[in-house]
């Protein structure tokens, strides 16, 4: 029969994962059999590069995390050799990372894994793992909303530019009514010439 420390220890370690998965955007369970030490390795630089923790965890310390968050179908799926990548602010990296070594090992596999709230099946995650990084978004986003204002902005300079150029093919025209204005004067100035021999 286990000991006290022992359970104890064992209830720490369900409450600390269950604490990272309420606190995480997304995670992923895989079967990591058959992973080289070289491919492991590498896998986990990416997973640590990524802002991801990937743990080895036992199947029924892990159950019991998933019961406590309110993913407890996951339960099913733990069987065998599995590990736990963990977001906390990325939800695509996990599921990213760990597709490229699902395709390319054959034993090591993705089992399934959670995003906000939902359980997802093994081509849940796959699919997850297609949708473009966050940045890769932002910026079509932002592509996207920029090319009317762009070609808003080039269709008023061209109206700027009209404009600037009608008035100096205009000038001319515009004198005439200066000239006119002298003529009155000159007509006006003549009848007081003509006043003056009367006196």
């Amino acid at each position: 029969m286990p000991s006290n420390a022992i359970l104890e220890q064992k209830q720490k370690a369900v409450a600390e994962l269950a604490a990272l998965i309420k606190a995480s955007a997304s995670g992923v369970i895989v079967n990591y059999q058959g992973i080289t030490v070289e491919n492991d390795t590498k896998m986990r630089k990416a997973l640590r590069e990524a802002g991801v923790k990937y743990m080895v965890v036992k199947n029924s310390l892990t159950g019991r995390a998933c019961d406590e968050c309110g993913y407890g179908e996951l339960k099913k799926e733990l069987v065998g050799m599995t590990a736990i990548a963990i977001s906390e602010n990325d939800p695509i990296a996990p599921a990213k990372i760990l597709k490229e070594y699902d395709e390319k090992i054959e034993s090591f596999k993705i089992l399934a894994g959670y995003i906000d709230g939902e359980v997802l099946d093994v081509n849940g995650v796959k699919e997850l793992a297609d949708i473009p990084a966050k940045e890769v978004l932002v910026a079509k986003f932002l592509g996207s909303i920029q090319s009317p204002i762009y070609k808003f902005a080039y269709a008023i300079k061209a109206v700027a530019e009209k404009a600037e150029e009608a008035p100096a093919e205009e000038a001319p025209a515009a004198e005439a009514p200066v000239a006119e204005a002298e003529a009155p004067a000159a007509e006006a100035e003549a009848p007081a010439a003509e006043a003056a021999p009367e006196a």
